[in-house]
């Protein structure tokens, strides 16, 4: 009796280091320029250089990494143009995302909004990057799933994937010690239901950190 194929597991594992490196790159563990191996990342992945390759691959499509000629990974460098014309990008998609959000903000949402930015708040305190960019995130993706425009939001993630480690360097130089101002006129924005406040105080916050950035 012959018994059925195995199934191929190279899927899942390309997968997981899809996922994972993903989400490095999009939080800002990584930093702008960093030189990654193919070895490196199956290493850190446990997984052999297919699944390595493939993963990188898919991510250099999306623009979070770049490879030379020569086979050399890294996470890009941004120079000033590229940076205005994805803070523009995020200004366009965010604030038609937190539009369309605002008529299903009911109030457990507003509270879930309150609760992550004082957790942003404790990020900032302890100095930590990395938690602060991935609450952050958090904070315009918990509201912008209200929206229900799954292709928007998808267009959203590869814009902050793409500005991953280049929001590290930006908070480097913040040098934070508040929470971030526009996301409490995000709040009172949608407890008010004041569309016109929402979508400035979006767009205020998704460009002015970056500005900083360029030039």
């Amino acid at each position: 009796m012959l018994l059925p194929p195995r199934p191929d597991p190279s899927p899942s594992a390309h997968d997981r280091v899809y996922r994972g490196l993903r989400s490095r790159i999009m939080h800002g563990e990584i930093a702008p320029g960093q030189a990654l191996t193919l070895r490196g990342i199956g290493a850190e992945f446990g997984v052999s250089m297919t699944p390595a390759r493939e993963a990188v691959r898919r991510l250099s499509a999306e623009g979070a990494l770049t490879m030379s000629s020569s086979g050399r990974v890294s996470t890009p460098e941004l120079n000033s143009e590229r940076i205005e014309e994805l803070a523009a990008l995020r200004a366009l998609i965010e604030v038609e995302l937190a539009s369309r959000a605002l008529p299903r903000a009911h109030i457990a949402l507003i509270d879930r909004l309150q609760s992550i930015n004082a957790r942003v708040s404790e990020d900032i305190a302890r100095q930590d990057a990395v938690a602060y960019i991935r609450r952050n995130l958090e904070f315009h993706r918990t509201l912008y799933l209200r929206a229900q425009a799954p292709a928007m939001l998808a267009m959203a993630e590869t814009v902050w994937l793409q500005l991953g480690p280049t929001m590290r360097a930006l908070y480097g130089r913040l040098r934070r010690k508040d929470p971030p101002h526009y996301h409490r006129l995000i709040i009172a924005a949608l407890k008010a239901g004041d569309e016109p406040s929402l979508r400035l105080a979006v767009r205020s916050d998704v460009t002015q950190g970056l500005k900083m950035l360029i030039g």
